[in-house]
């Protein structure tokens, strides 16, 4: 197993989130799956956008890619097309993966790419000073919708078993050892694994804390079948209580898997030699049409 201390970046004293917040315990989480899964920092590349959940990957010592809002899904595929022997886990918040993020969010079930991408869902933003998320539950009043939220809320769970999507499962950062049995799962996983994982905002979010996680949510217990798409179907819809765990699964190909790339060799594209001659030719044959 991989010493959970070559994950701890040396020197960080100023970590940017309120004491309380959520964020601390999913930053504890990742550190402990990955050194429980003896995956050492140099072959862990993280991604992520803008938010305060998106500045996760700057605490732990792996190698990360921090981008633009919304964009941290086609970046990680981008990695991991290149470099297949990688973990790659794209990690933001509700607000960038559900709201600018959500078109990449909805083509990456599509493509299937063997990714992990775990969403921070404190059902605000913020970053910003709390206006609503996404997933803001309709009637919450924010300081943008002081006469409450109009609109239903985003159902991450019910569009990626609409889609098909490879691995989906729902956590709360409020039960460390749970959480990390199904992260750990989720890293595991051959395809794209979505992970929903409540993290309460103690600051902007005054409806959704520790305390309403704890009593609005339940796990699914062993005799549930996450290969069973109608009741996978079913549980993403539930709202008296939220299912906790592996919520849906399904077998498939992935993204990489299919690129011609790979057709003939498992060896990663960053290891090829690049061949120049190709390279022209390819060139000039899109310049002439």
């Amino acid at each position: 197993m991989t010493d959970i201390k070559e994950f701890e970046v040396e020197g960080l004293t100023d970590i940017a989130w309120c004491k309380g917040c959520g964020n601390f315990a999913i930053l504890r989480i990742l550190k402990k799956v990955f050194s429980e899964l003896d995956i050492p920092p140099e072959k862990v590349v993280m991604t992520s956008g803008i938010g305060q959940a998106a500045k996760t990957p700057q605490y732990i010592e792996v190698s990360y890619f921090n981008g633009l809002h919304g964009r941290s899904i086609p970046v990680a595929t981008a990695i991991k097309c290149s470099n297949p022997e990688l973990t790659v886990i794209a990690d933001s918040g509700d607000g960038c993966m559900y709201g600018e993020g959500g078109n990449h969010f909805i083509h990456a079930i599509r493509r299937n790419p063997d990714i992990t991408v775990i969403v921070h869902n404190n059902m605000v933003y913020g970053l910003t000073k709390g206006q609503a998320s996404p997933t803001s539950e309709k009637g919450m009043k924010t300081p943008v919708q002081v006469e409450g939220v109009i609109l239903e809320p985003f159902n991450p769970i019910s569009v990626a078993v609409a889609l098909d999507a490879s691995f989906v499962a729902r956590a709360f950062s409020g039960h460390v050892k749970e959480t990390a049995e199904i992260i750990k799962e989720a890293v595991k996983n051959k395809g794209l694994s979505i992970v929903d994982l409540f993290q309460p905002c103690i600051t902007f979010n005054k409806i959704n804390t520790y305390k309403w996680f704890n009593e609005h949510t339940y796990y699914l217990d062993e005799s549930y079948d996450p290969y069973d798409r109608n009741a996978a179907f079913v549980k993403s819809v539930e709202s008296e209580k939220l299912p906790l765990g592996i919520i849906y699964r399904s077998r498939k190909k992935t993204f990489e898997e299919q690129l011609p790339a790979y057709e003939s060799t498992s060896e990663p594209i960053i290891h090829r030699q690049f061949k120049r001659e190709e390279f022209e030719r390819l060139v000039e044959s899109i310049r002439r049409g």
